[in-house]
């Protein structure tokens, strides 16, 4: 990737994720994480991760902001007040951040030692062979091909299991908040209607 245009879409992502934490509007906010989203994805493609890239606009940007706004325009978060400062909310959103700052340093200089060893694809395949069986990636790997959608697919589900399903969990745990507070907003409003 020319080092300009990544810069650039650097800067778009970087941009966009700073206009969602200070807009104050929910729908405007919900527009700059499509912004961020998009220049994340021009650098996948830019990194030859096409598919990561195709996915990252389709998922993202498309189906999960289209859920954003849905939400949005549900609980409609603009009729509501502002509540005052809590000081130990102060302190969390100081907290929060800066232990997820700390982790991310600890994982950044775990991983800044190891160096990826390049291997010629014949060797590589070898290596995704199953007790001498080929398989779909040791096949592209010989034909000299990049199995790139197969080799994602692999370390998902082997090496990176765990986390998959974590992220799994914790979407279906959002999606179930959400239709609490959206029936907690619907018993609301129909109480003084019964009364």
């Amino acid at each position: 990737m020319h080092s300009l245009a990544f810069y650039l879409f650097s800067a778009i992502a970087v941009a966009g994720a700073v206009c969602l934490v200070t807009f104050r509007s929910p729908v405007t906010s919900a527009m700059s994480m499509v912004v961020s989203f998009l220049g994340l994805a021009a650098l996948f493609v830019g990194l030859n991760a096409f598919f990561v890239g195709v996915i990252q606009v389709l998922v993202y940007a498309g189906a999960i902001m289209v859920l954003f706004i849905f939400i949005i325009m549900l609980l409609d978060l603009n009729s509501e007040e502002r509540s005052k400062t809590c000081p130990a909310l102060l302190v969390a959103s100081l907290l929060i951040p800066a232990l997820f700052m700390c982790q991310l340093l600890g994982v950044l200089q775990s991983t800044e030692n190891e160096s990826p060893k390049a291997l010629p694809l014949t060797t590589a395949a070898a290596h995704f062979e199953l007790d001498g069986k080929e398989t779909k990636i040791s096949q592209s790997l010989k034909g000299g091909d990049l199995p790139d959608v197969h080799l994602l697919g692999e370390k998902l589900f082997t090496r990176y299991n765990f986390p998959l399903q974590v992220v799994g969990v914790l979407l279906l745990v959002a999606t179930i908040g959400v239709v609490s507070l959206s029936k907690k907003g619907s018993d609301r409003t129909a109480k003084p209607a019964d009364q």
